[in-house]
């Protein structure tokens, strides 16, 4: 009689438990990267720790928490094969919601769904989560790899992640501090980030039928490598900013673009106006453009058009502000001001024509 078990399992139903302990083991090199002296344990518990007795050099935290994920800017990795990037931007995507109110990065965890565990890819995506925590100054504390056979593909995977950060009270950044002819401060985006992508591919790959493999004579590489330049972290340079020159408020420029961003952020009766000829988009935005006779009116709502942080600082600070930037090598400039219209609206605009 055969001794061979004909009976259901669970790799038989697609999990491999075993490729999952095998992922696990690749990443803990990365997660060693990103500690804190605040966290505890190693990769493997049931939950991260991390001692919040740190905070007691706060009169009053506030702890600031934030979630999302990178959309279908992963459809583009998975073509691709690359798959040590996608990790900044979820960084980039939980991290810099965080700082907007002044808050210091604390901690992250992460979520990643596959069809099926590749032990080295998975190991690659928590690489770049790795790397994108050490940019933004947080620990990874934990995460989780799901593995869904039977509802994504083999190839299939998509990530998400949380975070913590804390501020204290008196610190905190927002409307509230915002003032009549206080200066806009622009900061540039490393390209599309992690927004619009359903567009860009639509318009690009399906519309237009260019191969990710494509030289683009105007970007200087590949339509793949364009796609997939990770969002740009710019939690620390926020905080140093914070700690040279008075600021108002930060907007993280993510889905529904610049003017939406910036409006989440002022105040009732104040206006922020925001001259478009102030900078010069990058390439790509004008291959989406151009590819897809995309009005600009959906354009602006959709991508970042080149701006991926904004700060706003009282006019007297806005010089020693764009010189901390400047020193930290990152791109700024002056775009814009808060006015007050005098009819009692609230919202932000962009004026003009591109440089």
């Amino acid at each position: 009689m055969s001794s061979e078990t004909t009976g259901a399992s669970y790799a038989s139903a697609g999990v491999d438990i075993e490729a999952g302990d095998r992922a696990v083991e690749l990443m803990k090199e990365w997660v060693k990267k990103t500690r804190r002296p605040e966290v505890l344990g190693g990769l493997g518990g049931f939950a991260g720790l991390f001692d919040a007795s740190a905070l007691k050099r706060y009169e009053r935290p506030l702890l600031a928490s934030a979630t999302d994920g990178v959309g279908t800017k992963v459809d583009i990795a998975r073509r691709m094969g690359v798959y040590d990037t996608i990790g900044h931007d979820l960084v980039a995507m939980v991290m810099d919601d965080i700082v907007v109110c002044g808050a210091e990065p604390l901690f992250m965890t992460d979520y990643i769904c596959v069809g099926k565990v590749h032990p080295e890819r998975v190991a690659a995506v928590v690489k770049g989560i790795a790397e994108g925590c050490v940019l933004a100054g947080c620990a990874l504390v934990g995460g989780e790899t799901a593995e869904h056979p039977g509802l994504l593909g083999e190839d299939d995977f998509d990530v998400a992640g949380a975070g913590t950060g804390v501020v204290e009270a008196d610190r905190l950044l927002g409307p509230d501090r915002i003032r009549e002819g206080d200066a806009v401060i622009a900061m540039a985006s490393s390209g599309l980030h992690s927004n619009g992508y359903s567009l860009v591919r639509h318009v690009l790959l399906d519309r237009a039928g260019l191969s990710l493999e494509a030289h683009i004579e105007d970007l200087g590489r590949t339509l793949g490598e364009e796609l997939l330049v990770p969002t740009r972290i710019y939690s620390l340079d926020c905080l140093a900013l914070t700690r040279t020159a008075e600021v108002h408020a930060f907007s993280h420029v993510t889905g529904g673009g610049l003017a939406a961003n910036l409006a989440r952020v002022i105040p009732d009766g104040l206006h922020a106006v925001v001259d478009r000829a102030t900078w010069t988009p990058a390439p790509v935005f004008d291959l989406v453009a151009k590819s897809g006779d995309v009005e600009r009116l959906e354009l602006e709502k959709t991508l970042n058009m080149g701006v991926g942080m904004l700060a706003i600082v009282p006019e007297e600070s806005a010089d020693v502000a764009l010189a901390t930037l400047a020193d930290r090598g990152v791109d700024a400039w002056v775009a814009g001001e808060i006015t007050d219209r005098g009819d009692h609206t609230t919202g932000a605009a962009l004026v003009g024509d591109h440089a």
